[in-house]
């Protein structure tokens, strides 16, 4: 008998040393997945887009070895409504490059395209997701003026610069930039353009534009005078034909393509003055390969663009740059371009970590003491709703996480319950 009872304490004592080691498995499993519904917030595991938070979708990045789907930023900060009225060359936004050439965009009826693709969303989409910054390449095509990034015309620009008008006319104290590379031979041709596209109105003059590097004027003062578009060409004819700001006079660059994001180095372009000139108060980083590909935007989003965002800091004289301009924007392993944004604003604005410690009218340097943010931070009414185009659904697991309070109040107890019983009745 005591043989027995020593054998029956022994598997008694295995058969409980297995249910803590199931009921660590299921506490595991509730941790792993224990948002949903548009709970779950930056870097928390998910299977669709609805489980996260707003501004938020569903992704991964293979790229880095990161396949399991977390929910990651969509959308930016908004800085001028955190700190208002400062002069607009103290502020730094998102830009898209070739903001119109997009995934999965058929081609219009007998145009043929052979091109590269660089963004994911419709640029209405873009904006509304804190976007301030559109780089169009301009042609003349089929008798009219084409946005073109291929061997034959992509759209016609009428398109999408009525996309940015019905922004500004829904959001009146928005502001953005259109920088255009601009390959367009007809006389007043940009003019007339923008003219049909309903944007005349929103036009910075050329004549009170700083021309020696002075602050530009403020964000309060842009609006308020309707100064709500910001229009550079990259041929210095325009200025004086058209009144399209000539970009170079205004705007310092780094090199585009594979040299501007090379580890260690941010060299000007030919057209540029050096990035630590001050006769222009404008920096435009370029921070994207020569060739865009989708699956690796997420890698370059990460750790090196933060490095080379520093990296340019230093070659411009620690200046950080008004305008970022990348790809495949929203893709990155967590916080991404939004991230590095918030950072640039918060040291420029405030002298904080991040532009959501700072404190409107507070002395710089005194900021707010928070958390590493974890969800996205965006402002109703000024960055709209994110409506996410790129979800990752394909790669996100198909679990959905029980409701929390019904697995700790409910189910554990009674799988506790019905296994010390089916124990008891075995070994007594």
């Amino acid at each position: 008998m005591a043989c027995f009872m020593d054998h029956y304490s022994l598997c008694r004592a295995h058969a409980t040393q297995f249910l803590f080691l199931l009921l660590m498995f299921s506490l595991s499993i509730v941790n792993s997945t224990a948002c949903s519904n548009g709970n779950c917030q930056v870097l928390d595991s998910c299977a669709a887009a609805t489980d996260c938070g707003p501004g938020l979708y569903c992704g991964n990045c293979p790229a880095l070895g990161k396949n399991r789907p977390i929910c990651t930023r969509g959308q930016a900060t908004i800085p001028t409504t955190i700190i208002g009225d400062l002069p607009f060359n103290k502020y730094s936004w998102l830009v898209t490059h070739n903001s119109f050439s997009i995934v999965d965009t058929p081609a219009l009826p007998g145009v043929q395209r052979l091109t590269f693709y660089n963004q994911e969303d419709m640029v209405t989409n873009q904006l509304r997701n804190g976007v301030r910054g559109l780089m169009l390449d301009m042609y003349d095509f089929n008798g009219d003026i084409w946005l073109c990034h291929s061997f034959r015309g992509n759209q016609p620009a009428i398109n999408t610069l009525r996309e940015v008008e019905a922004f500004l006319s829904q959001y009146p104290t928005e502001i953005v930039t259109i920088i255009i590379e601009d390959y367009v031979q007809t006389p007043k041709g940009l003019t007339s353009l923008f003219v049909r596209a309903g944007l005349d109105k929103y036009f910075f003059p050329v004549s009170k534009m700083p021309k020696k590097g002075e602050d530009w004027p403020t964000v309060t003062e842009m609006v308020q005078k309707n100064y709500r578009l910001l229009v550079f060409s990259s041929v210095a004819s325009k200025e004086a034909e058209e009144g399209i700001a000539y970009q170079w006079r205004y705007i310092l660059e780094n090199e585009s393509g594979d040299p501007g994001v090379k580890a260690g180095s941010c060299p000007h372009r030919k057209e540029s003055q050096p990035l630590n000139s001050r006769k222009a108060s404008l920096f435009l980083q370029n921070y994207f390969p020569t060739y865009p590909v989708e699956e690796d935007a997420c890698k370059e989003h990460s750790t090196p663009l933060a490095e080379m965002v520093g990296t340019c800091y230093k070659a411009a004289g620690n200046l950080l740059p008004n305008f970022l301009a990348v790809n495949f924007y929203m893709r990155s392993d967590g916080g991404g371009v939004f991230d590095v944004l918030d950072k640039m604003n918060g040291q420029t604005l405030c002298g904080c970590s991040t532009v959501l410690a700072c404190q409107s009218g507070a002395p710089f340097g005194s900021c707010k003491n928070i958390a590493v943010p974890r969800g996205s931070q965006t402002n109703n009414n000024s960055a709209g709703s994110f409506s996410g185009s790129v979800q990752f659904s394909r790669s996100a697991s198909a679990v959905h996480s029980p409701n929390c309070m019904v697995f700790y109040s409910f189910y554990l107890p009674l799988v506790v319950f019905s296994l010390m019983s089916v124990i008891d009745k075995i070994w007594v």
